[in-house]
């Protein structure tokens, strides 16, 4: 076989693998959107004292034996934000979102949005209602990538609504249209 040819069908498998990959990735992402949904349903504004927070594997993070049961092993070696707080009389062990993770402080009080055993959003930090703060002038690359990730997936989600809205306009034009010619026969 000629280089060209060898080369054309290198480039068709790599062209097949990312159309692939694409596909793939975008079932992914209207996965975890309805998701994010479902947790958001499902939030209760609760009290609590963080008393540490770490980024450590989910197998080291002393879980309750139901969430590790229930829990795929190939998560087990992952590494999550996990959050030791006291709610009410108890001491917990919470999963925490990303993107809230850096602004958690530790040994204070705040009040969150927690769906199970997941904080989906900080609502106030010690009675002071939580806004933006000066960025610190170095941030770690994980804290970048975490940042970036959260401003993608809002656009992400902008987008999909604006398709929908769109879907919605142009059904209803047509069902209009369609109205329209019935009585016009």
């Amino acid at each position: 076989m000629s280089p060209i040819v060898i080369s054309l069908i290198i480039i068709a498998v790599i062209i097949g693998v990312l159309a692939i990959l694409y596909v793939v990735g975008s079932k992914m992402q209207k996965k975890q959107i309805a998701q994010k949904e479902q947790i958001a349903a499902a939030a209760q504004q609760v009290s609590m004292l963080v008393i540490d927070k770490k980024i450590m594997k989910f197998k080291d993070a002393g879980m309750p034996k139901s969430v590790v049961e229930q829990t795929p092993k190939r998560m087990m070696n992952a590494k999550l934000p996990i959050v030791k707080a006291k709610v009410g009389p108890q001491i917990v062990n919470l999963i925490c979102d990303d993107g809230i993770f850096d602004d958690l402080p530790t040994k204070g009080e705040i009040k969150a949005m927690v769906s199970g055993i997941y904080i989906t959003e900080v609502k106030s930090i010690r009675g002071k209602k939580k806004n933006t703060q000066e960025e610190p002038k170095k941030k770690s690359f994980g804290a970048k990538l975490r940042a970036k990730q959260r401003k993608l997936q809002a656009e992400y989600e902008q987008e999909e609504k604006l398709k929908a809205a769109e879907k919605a306009d142009k059904a209803k034009k047509k069902a209009e249209k369609e109205k329209a010619k019935k009585i016009t026969q």
